[in-house]
């Protein structure tokens, strides 16, 4: 594999991150992903102003520009990293592998040898190219804190064939997620343009100029005080798709610490439901569903994955009990 570096990137203080700590400010850009991560750069010598490294703690200003330079990637970026992983089905040309919650798909900032790409190779050394050296065998992704099915090529003809059935649409995902509220129709298509947020850079939002994004959603379960199980099928696959689509919907998805207010759980109307709902450890978001044609055979394949075992018992505790007020 190739070496590759990650490229330094700078952060303009404007109105929005002006007086803030520079912890705080930094992990509002998009190439940061926590507050933890801003610190440690920080801390590290990797982020200064005028030459000058920083404390987490500094106070920044206006127009404030810091230069962030994070650490080089190892000399192989792509070691094996040796992680145990749920594999649903593998043959020789691709792998259907179970993600967890909190795993990041390939190597990016703040994340180098603990993503699912390294403990793949540590599995096995056969993946096709892929579309960046970082990326052997990857032809979708789900976000870091989304379980659930991913399917890679292990070879580039597998590869090929897969990503034009992503292209054409004719592959088959469908979501769970535990929304916040009650959904005034059953079923329905959601569809925007999807683009970065103006001035948040670590959402997405719907805006007159972006990329088509299209959700179907139906609803499986509800509970009157205010929580619904949602099932969800793409017809296309963007960042943060879902989320956005919910969210801008009024149904903000469960624990979401981007797109749904940290005190919406106070409009739940039952006391036992909003301790239930307060106690979910992360996103309640999972791939359950994903479909396709083999790459090889034309077979029609599809696997699905019930809820992981960090938010099973929740959904179980919720839907099986009787709401209290």
């Amino acid at each position: 594999m190739p070496t590759e570096k990650n490229k330094s990137f700078y952060l303009t203080v404007d109105e929005t991150l002006s007086g803030l700590r520079l912890d705080k400010a930094l992990a509002k850009h998009p190439q940061i992903e926590s507050r933890s991560q801003a610190a440690k750069l920080i801390d590290s010598g990797h982020v200064t102003l005028n030459e000058k490294p920083l404390k987490p703690s500094y106070i920044t200003t206006l127009n404030e520009v810091f230069l962030i330079s994070p650490p080089p990637l190892r000399n192989n970026p792509m070691a094996p990293f040796n992680l145990k992983l749920d594999i649903v089905f593998e043959d020789e040309d691709l792998i259907i592998v179970n993600k967890p919650a909190g795993l990041v798909v390939h190597p990016a900032a703040g994340h180098y040898e603990d993503t699912l790409v390294s403990a793949l190779l540590h599995h096995t050394n056969q993946w096709s190219a892929g579309t960046a050296p970082t990326r052997p065998g990857i032809g979708h992704r789900i976000d870091k804190d989304t379980s659930g099915l991913l399917v890679v090529a292990k070879n580039d003809s597998a590869h090929r064939r897969l990503a034009k059935q992503f292209k054409d649409k004719t592959t088959h995902r469908v979501y769970w997620a535990l929304a916040h509220g009650l959904f005034k129709k059953p079923s329905g298509k959601i569809e925007s343009l999807l683009q970065r947020h103006p001035t948040n850079r670590k959402r997405f939002s719907s805006q007159t100029k972006g990329r088509a994004a299209i959700t179907h959603y139906s609803v499986v379960k509800s509970i009157s005080a205010g929580i619904s199980l949602v099932h969800l099928k793409l017809e296309t696959g963007r960042t943060h798709q879902i989320r956005v689509h919910l969210s801008e919907l009024g149904h903000g998805i469960v624990a979401d610490p981007i797109y749904s207010s940290t005190g919406r759980s106070k409009s739940i109307r039952s006391t036992q439901t909003r301790k239930v709902v307060d106690s979910i450890p992360r996103l309640c978001l999972h791939a359950a569903e994903l479909g396709f044609d083999h790459p090889r055979t034309g077979e029609k394949m599809i696997f699905k994955s019930p809820w992981p075992d960090d938010l099973a018992p929740y959904i179980e505790t919720l839907f099986a009990s009787k709401e209290r007020p």
